[in-house]
């Protein structure tokens, strides 16, 4: 995997996963105003503008990890 796939490229490739990380995944592919183009700290506030929970921030961030951790 490449540098080059953006972080919503790779979420939205997880959108069949059963799990937290698919689950966020099939939001974001359904949310026409997801912020693709901002870095995590502009979808976290995205998720928390929302009034998303905890967990679903927090899934967010892990799935920024291994993002980062696979493309780096």
């Amino acid at each position: 995997m490449t540098r080059s796939q953006s972080f919503t490229v790779w979420l939205k490739s997880h959108v069949k996963d059963r799990n937290a990380i698919g689950d966020l995944a099939r939001d974001v592919a359904s949310d026409p105003n997801w912020p693709s183009r901002k870095q995590l700290e502009g979808q976290r506030e995205y998720l928390e503008d929302l009034g998303a929970v905890p967990q679903a921030v927090e899934t967010l961030e892990r799935a920024w990890e291994l993002y980062r951790a696979q493309t780096d």
